[in-house]
């Protein structure tokens, strides 16, 4: 797999023969029986991927409680040390309390979680028939009203993600002065009827999604071609559509991250360097939330066959990151 054939060359190149041994205040951290407590967000990617982190920690000796949190006000507890990590952070929505928490030094962006991705505004396909110019967002523009809602009218509907998530799609559409009206998913499974449900019926649905994702894997779906989502979109209110605003054009190119409470390499090294050196496949990612979301596998049994396969490759892990 992708991110494990990267770490054991890293590992071939780091690592040297022979037998490692553990310092002993890495030994008497190892024996620490205080639970490192890693956030759970909303959606199942990020749940596996939390799950496969504690799996990793656990694994090394370490005790982890997962803690279901919000998206935003995880970095409030983590900041006062009561969360310690959160694992998949999207650079398109993160959210203010995460800038907050980083520029007074209390949280800390630990690295790529190397998960390639993309988020935008799609449909499915049936919507062509009644909207013929798309993918073009001109097209998507002019013909709106095929996408309205009784609550919407004479507006198009665009369901964005849920609101503690933040509101992405409503920024950049009304930013570009689009002839639609957001209206929040109330979940991520709420996201998923509404396509279901738009599929069976061949009814009218716009919405913000992103990828990896198993259901893009299981239905046909387009992506609105926007204008692109560059730097000068972002911070040159003339570069766009509209010349009274930034953010007027695609999602950017999104970087996903981990962080951590500020205190976690003192009190935690191993598991600290740990964090740092998970990485995980989005191809692997999207495979796991189609046997938990898709095929109604229980995700504690899908993480541990992901462990169990590359079981090698993370145990030189948890040597390499002893022996730092």
């Amino acid at each position: 797999m992708k991110d494990l054939r990267k770490l054991s060359s890293v590992l071939a190149a780091g690592l040297i023969g022979g037998v490692m041994t553990v310092s002993s205040a890495s030994a008497l951290e190892m024996g620490s029986s205080y639970p490192i407590k890693l956030a759970v967000n909303e959606w199942t990617g990020q749940h596996l991927t939390t799950h496969i982190a504690g799996a990793i920690l656990e694994r090394a000796g370490y005790s982890v409680d997962l803690v279901t949190a919000g998206y935003g006000p995880q970095f409030i507890a983590m900041a006062e040390g009561d969360l310690h990590a959160s694992l998949e952070i999207w650079t398109s929505n993160a959210p203010g309390q995460f800038t907050e928490a980083a520029a007074a030094g209390k949280v800390i962006d630990i690295g790529g979680l190397e998960l390639e991705a993309r988020e935008g505004v799609l449909y499915p396909v049936h919507m062509k028939e009644m909207c013929p110019g798309l993918p073009s967002w001109e097209a998507l523009n002019a013909c709106a009203d095929k996408f309205a809602s009784v609550e919407t009218l004479p507006n198009g509907r665009l369901l964005d993600y849920p609101a503690d998530w933040g509101s992405p799609g409503k920024d950049r559409f009304e930013a570009m002065g689009m002839n639609f009206t957001s209206v929040p998913a109330g979940s991520e499974g709420a996201l998923i009827t509404e396509l279901e449900a738009s599929i069976a019926k061949k009814s009218p649905l716009l919405m913000t999604f992103w990828q990896p994702h198993w259901a893009l894997a299981e239905y046909e779906t387009e992506w609105v071609a926007l204008p692109a989502g560059t730097d000068e979109c972002y911070s040159d209110p003339s570069w766009g559509v509209n010349k009274n605003a930034t953010g007027d054009c695609d999602f950017s190119p999104t970087r996903i991250f981990k962080t951590t409470w500020a205190g976690m390499g003192d009190k935690w090294p191993v598991a600290d360097q740990l964090l740092k050196m998970y990485t995980l496949d989005a191809g692997d990612q999207q495979n796991m939330m189609a046997a938990v979301d898709g095929r109604g596998e229980d995700i504690k049994e899908v993480v541990a066959k992901y462990i169990d396969s590359n079981a090698s490759a993370i145990d030189a892990m948890i040597s390499k990151a002893k022996s730092m």
